[in-house]
């Protein structure tokens, strides 16, 4: 897929995503609509769900794809990078990432969202995996941010 391609699909999912919403403000239900959204309309994601912060703790959220570690170490790995630099992190190389968990030894490349909620303080992020090396770009954040904003508001 393009980059003109991708960002229409990015756009056609985030209507969809606006309309799916009105249904209910509940977060952990947007979280499940948006990832298997998401999931099963970009073909370069591999693992798509979200990481809660939980009482300090990054813990497994609604996801599509293989078996999750279901809690993060902390301030490690893509994820935390996440949170910690409070903004989204593509990596084109994850093995080559710092600290990197893995948890499914397939996946080559990620991006990472910071997910806020309606006071803008971070509670989680969306991550997103691919089996291919460097699949996520500018396209992908630019198309991702404004999805994971819907999620709480």
């Amino acid at each position: 897929m393009d980059r003109k391609q991708k960002q229409e699909r990015y756009g056609r999912i985030r209507d969809q995503l606006a309309e799916l919403f009105t249904k209910t403000g509940d977060p952990v239900a947007r979280m499940a609509t948006a990832v298997a959204l998401l999931h099963h309309k970009m073909p370069h994601y591999f693992w798509t769900g979200f990481y809660r912060l939980v009482d300090g703790t990054l813990t497994v959220g609604p996801y599509q794809g293989p078996l999750a570690c279901q809690v993060l170490q902390a301030h490690t790995g893509v994820c935390w990078a996440g949170i910690d630099r409070g903004e989204p992190v593509v990596v084109a190389d994850v093995h080559a990432f710092p600290g990197h968990i893995a948890c499914d030894s397939r996946s080559r490349s990620e991006i990472v969202v910071p997910l806020r909620d309606a006071a803008g303080r971070i509670v989680g992020v969306l991550d997103v995996d691919s089996d291919e090396p460097a699949a996520f770009d500018e396209v992908d954040r630019a198309g991702l941010l404004p999805i994971v904003a819907m999620i709480h508001a």
